[in-house]
């Protein structure tokens, strides 16, 4: 059976870390190199890197940034925000990245997800969905949160699964932030639909949060920043907590 992953998630602004609380309320969180190295240390599967001003300012993500990360850490990281061409992914693998993640740009043109897939191969391909649960239904978010699409969910996955897309990193906008636990409805659903590899994000507050996201959901991987940033859950502890609930985890 594949492991789970634990993978802190740092939101870069300005070049620094910073956290908020459905996607608002932003606080700085530290130096995104030296966090990196500390969850290298920890015992951190991966990492993700995302510039969650990018898209809304218009311009690219930190290359030189990447460049920095790439050369302190040596576990998989993923690096999104204003990743809107086969150009741009381009100049972030070559940085040092190892997978790119793209969101409001694979919506507003989804052939993007096939391009960049064909040219690195799909496992390099993460295609982020924030999503909200409106009227009912999971709904798909793009440019920060800031604007509906009218997508579903759950059919948004399996077109972006179908165009090729190597992972689905899935937010929760509802949870974002509120340490209330995983959207796990919403991760089983898209889990079970597509056959690549899903992170479960927004929401984790507890070890027991992790232990329930994988035990209910086919989640690969749990995605949080808070909680690691300001040292509420320990990762090492947390794997070791995990693998006392039968999850299987590297330590």
């Amino acid at each position: 059976m594949l492991k789970k992953r634990i993978i802190p998630c740092l939101d870069i602004k300005d070049n620094r870390t910073v956290k908020g609380i459905n996607f608002e309320n932003i606080v700085d969180a530290g130096d995104p190199i030296e966090l990196a190295q500390r969850y290298v240390l920890e015992g951190a599967d991966e990492l993700v890197f995302l510039d969650i001003t990018a898209t809304q300012e218009k311009r690219k993500t930190l290359t030189e940034l990447v460049r920095k990360i790439a050369a302190e850490i040596n576990i998989p990281f993923t690096v999104g925000g204003g990743i809107n061409s086969l150009e741009d992914a381009k100049a972030i693998i070559e940085s040092g990245a190892d997978k790119i993640s793209v969101n409001s740009a694979a919506i507003l043109n989804p052939e993007l997800i096939t391009e960049i897939s064909k040219q690195y191969g799909n496992q390099c391909v993460v295609v982020a969905i924030d999503t909200k649960f409106v009227n009912g239904e999971w709904m798909v978010f793009r440019s920060g949160g800031k604007i509906s699409t009218g997508l579903k969910a759950v059919d948004w996955a399996k077109k972006a699964a179908d165009l090729g897309a190597g992972e689905i990193l899935l937010t929760s906008m509802n949870n974002d932030g509120t340490r209330a636990g995983f959207a796990c409805e919403i991760t089983k659903q898209i889990s079970e639909a597509v056959s690549i590899p899903v992170i479960a994000s927004g929401g984790a507050g507890t070890r027991e949060h992790f232990a329930e996201v994988f035990q209910e959901t086919n989640a690969t991987g749990a995605l949080a920043a808070s909680v690691f940033h300001f040292g509420q859950i320990p990762i090492p502890e947390l794997k070791n907590y995990l693998k006392t609930q039968n999850i299987p985890i590297r330590i």
